[in-house]
């Protein structure tokens, strides 16, 4: 074989798998610590609870430890039932899964066929584009307006061949949301045969009566699904939890294709205690709240521009090459996420932290940026 060949797979895979781009991970701040030989790391990558888990989830997981040896509710009864009770919707319309990001994929493989279309936007949450191209779908990518989903121009897109469109409201990594009458408007320019996902990892933090959600959409009877996750505000990212709300015709389809045992007994448990922790959800709310004016106003002084958000990070503008700027930040021990896999490529996107993270990052920025403008 000559220098430079491909190595031939031994088994052919799919084409379209070939076409995927593996997801790359931010590095744990432990790693960080050891290759740097820093003493302290502050994570703000990833969009995790700076406040972790729920107390009534910690002692939940506590009080399981001894039953580990029996296998999960694989119909999560009791998770379910209380998610009922929440939404008001009922448990026969509700999937669990692996995190929300495997009830995006489990979409993909009930609904998707070779050839259908999937619209989304063009600057969002990867899955809904891997979860497409990897049933032989074809994503179709509708360019956002000032950081915001375009959904007249995503209602424009849909056509006969269209089986999914995906909203991420608010959406990552831009933050941003759209709003009750757009929302609506959109859902009436809809035909019947697309089943619309809210992908509503942030639903949470938004605290605004004129959010968008599909809650009552879905409730009203339309064909519209809402993903929620117990990733972000109740800080359970590491158990991997997360739930679908949807026409019950849908649940069916995805209980076809999940795993029997997707979602761990820990998860389930830990989740149910999580969602009833109201003082662990307004503290959280409230960190976030006042950090996002704290960080909006140190942005501004170093005049750059931040993105509007509704979510537990903000998305701003460096000026500056954003994989640059990462590094230069990460060799100070605070780890971002470079949004240039997005295109975006002088952007960050920066989670929200405690007051103690986020001046320690304002302090790093504002170093790294002069340091960076020095060089020029």
């Amino acid at each position: 074989m000559s220098e430079g060949s491909p190595v031939p797979y031994p088994t052919s895979p799919r084409p379209e798998v070939l076409t995927l781009s593996p997801y790359i991970p931010g590095k744990p701040a432990d790693e960080v610590k050891r290759e740097l030989g820093l003493d302290r790391v502050v994570k703000l990558a990833s969009n995790e609870n700076p406040l972790g888990p729920s107390p009534r989830a910690m002692q939940a997981i506590q009080e399981m430890a001894a039953s580990l040896h029996i296998y999960p509710d694989a119909a999560g009864l009791h998770l379910k039932t209380r998610l009922s009770q929440v939404h008001g919707i009922p448990a026969s319309q509700i999937v669990l899964g692996n995190g929300s990001d495997e009830i995006i994929m489990l979409l993909g493989q009930a609904f998707v066929m070779p050839g259908d279309e999937v619209v989304m936007g063009d600057k969002t949450f990867p899955v809904y584009k891997t979860s497409t191209l990897l049933m032989g779908g074809k994503p179709v990518e509708v360019p956002l307006k000032d950081g915001f989903l375009d959904l007249e121009a995503m209602a424009s897109a849909v056509t006969a061949h269209t089986k999914l469109v995906f909203l991420c409201n608010p959406n990552n990594p831009t933050g941003t949301m759209n709003r009750k009458a757009e929302v609506e408007r959109f859902l009436r320019a809809i035909p019947p045969h697309v089943l619309v996902i809210s992908d509503e990892a942030y639903a949470e933090y938004v605290g605004d009566e004129d959010y968008g959600t599909l809650l009552p959409h879905l409730k009203d009877g339309k064909n519209v699904a809402v993903l929620r996750t117990f990733s972000k505000i109740y800080g359970l990212a590491g158990l991997r939890t997360g739930y679908g709300l949807m026409p019950e015709y849908a649940a069916a389809l995805i209980n076809r294709v999940r795993l029997s045992f997707n979602q761990n007994a820990l998860a389930q448990r830990a989740a149910l205690a999580a969602l009833d922790d109201r003082e662990h959800v307004r503290e959280s709310v409230r960190v976030v709240e006042e950090g996002k004016d704290y960080l909006y106003r140190e942005f501004a002084a170093m005049g750059l521009k931040a993105y509007p958000t509704w979510g537990n990070f903000i998305m701003v503008d460096t000026g500056k090459d954003c994989q640059k700027v990462f590094q230069a930040l990460l060799e100070r021990g605070v780890i971002v996420r470079p949004t240039s896999a997005w295109g975006l490529h002088t952007c960050l996107r920066i989670t929200i932290g405690t007051q103690e993270e986020n001046d320690l990052l304002v302090e790093a920025l504002r170093q790294v940026l002069q340091e960076l403008q020095e060089e020029v």
